[in-house]
């Protein structure tokens, strides 16, 4: 890691961008809306609303079906999600990449559109939690694209906008990141097609987590 470090807190968005479950929270999504009745969006669409609070992504791609029945679509989604996490992983190369951070001092923390209990059990089936010293889902706070979670974790860990970077692969992080006056960093491998993210000007768009890595190593 450089000497001089630019970003002292490094947040992460979690799916798509440390573990690799973009497909089954797109399969998940897509069995959840056949449950209830509803218009089954396609993969893209399921794609486009990952990284949204549950109920806010479970809304948009299900917009035919009535308000009453989001909790039960909800409910569908996490039936099929928990019975099927056993299945998901980090991607190659995160675990090198946490720890390279970790030692050369950074801060590390999470900002995900992830239940409470979906975090929890994924840091703790990952290994991860040791590496983040917090962590915000959006049943917590706002959800994405809103920056609170940004705010109350800069908060919690005594950094400032200019000395944080987010790091996400959709456009609702990148987004939170411009919310909040933080620069952020995309990457490609996860739900969102790079093209999309371009618009929003992040510092770079990794094409794998080694690039991540490197780009950090070199320039964050």
């Amino acid at each position: 890691m450089s000497a001089t470090a630019r970003f002292d807190l490094i947040v992460f968005d979690w799916d798509g961008t440390l573990f690799d479950s973009t497909a089954l929270i797109v399969r998940c999504i897509r069995q959840a809306v056949e449950d209830v009745g509803g218009t089954v969006p396609d993969e893209a669409e399921a794609s486009w609303v990952i990284g949204l609070g549950l109920a806010e992504a479970m809304r948009r791609a299900a917009p035919d079906v009535a308000q009453e029945r989001l909790p039960d679509l909800v409910a569908r989604y996490r039936h099929h999600y928990f019975a099927a996490q056993h299945e998901i992983a980090l991607f190659d190369g995160v675990r090198a990449l946490v720890e390279e951070l970790q030692r050369a001092g950074r801060t590390l923390a999470v900002a995900t559109g992830k239940s409470r209990r979906g975090l929890d059990e994924a840091l703790n089936h990952s290994g991860l939690r040791p590496y983040f010293s917090a962590t915000r889902t959006a049943e917590e706070t706002a959800g994405k694209p809103h920056p609170q979670m940004l705010f109350e974790l800069m908060e919690e860990l005594g950094s400032d906008p200019d000395r944080t970077l987010m790091i996400g692969d959709t456009t609702h992080d990148l987004e939170m990141a411009r919310n909040a006056g933080c620069p952020a960093v995309g990457v490609a491998y996860g739900a969102h097609d790079p093209a999309l993210l371009q618009p929003l000007q992040p510092l770079y768009v990794a094409p794998t987590v080694p690039d991540l890595q490197r780009w950090l190593r070199e320039r964050g």
